[in-house]
């Protein structure tokens, strides 16, 4: 398969479908309200890389009956459940979870706070009930996170922070929101509360016609599928999946 084109595919998907929605819901909108707002309300823009996943674990021998992103409410420890956008549950035992968010301007302040904490919060939640046994047959679970963010100068741009008593970190400062992304992706893996992240850039008009980047090949889709293929094949040579 090549990866690269099928990529180039889903980010087109997304930023269709985004431009479709703020036109189509831009009509009931307020002139306020009209505009971002219109495109962040729909929920099929990352579909796309969905279908992509979906065909990946397919070839690597996954029954489609076992890869789910309709029904993939899962239980949490710190709250009674949680819905992903894909899961892989085979008879009795959960093989993989994946979170697919996408970051589009012009507001990325808080915004990223938000996905920071989401981000943080899903694996403890999940990495914890599997601790506590709610998961028993399974394996620990595949964990992975995506993030597409929409480059341009509201992203690249270097942000001040507030140090109103002690310093941050000193690689924070003057960081733009990507340099913030990539530092969160990396620690993400390293602390290990996800063991597959992926980070694409992508600007509007060139996403378009399927223009993507990776600004850190750590961070790449050809990694974050490969990590999630090595997981689901050692799982079927074990037996745990059922073919």
């Amino acid at each position: 398969m090549d990866l690269s084109r099928q990529v180039s595919r889903a980010i087109k998907h997304f930023w269709k479908v985004r431009m479709e929605q703020q036109d189509r819901q831009g009509i009931h909108l307020t002139p306020k309200d009209r505009g971002n707002r219109a495109a962040v309300t729909g929920r099929k823009h990352l579909d796309g890389f969905i279908e992509l996943l979906n065909k990946i674990l397919f070839e690597s021998g996954l029954p489609k009956t076992t890869i789910h992103s309709d029904a993939t409410t899962l239980p949490g420890y710190y709250r009674p459940t949680k819905g992903w956008d894909l899961v892989v549950v085979s008879e009795d035992c959960l093989l993989a979870t994946i979170e697919l968010k996408s970051h589009i301007g012009p507001s990325f302040g808080n915004n990223f706070n938000n996905r920071t904490e989401e981000a943080l919060g899903s694996s403890a939640d999940l990495l914890t009930a599997y601790r506590e046994g709610k998961f028993r047959p399974s394996p620990k679970p595949w964990m992975g996170w995506f993030m597409l963010l929409e480059d341009c100068p509201g992203s690249s741009s270097p942000v001040r922070v507030d140090e109103p008593y002690f310093d941050v970190f000193p690689e924070f400062k003057q960081s733009s929101y990507l340099k913030r992304y990539e530092i969160l992706c990396h620690r993400l893996l390293r602390e290990r509360l996800y063991d597959g992240v992926c980070l694409l850039l992508t600007r509007r008009e060139a996403g378009l016609k399927g223009h993507f980047t990776e600004p850190d090949a750590e961070l790449s889709f050809n990694r974050f599928a490969a990590s999630l293929i090595a997981h689901v094949t050692a799982c079927a040579r074990l037996g745990i999946i059922q073919t």
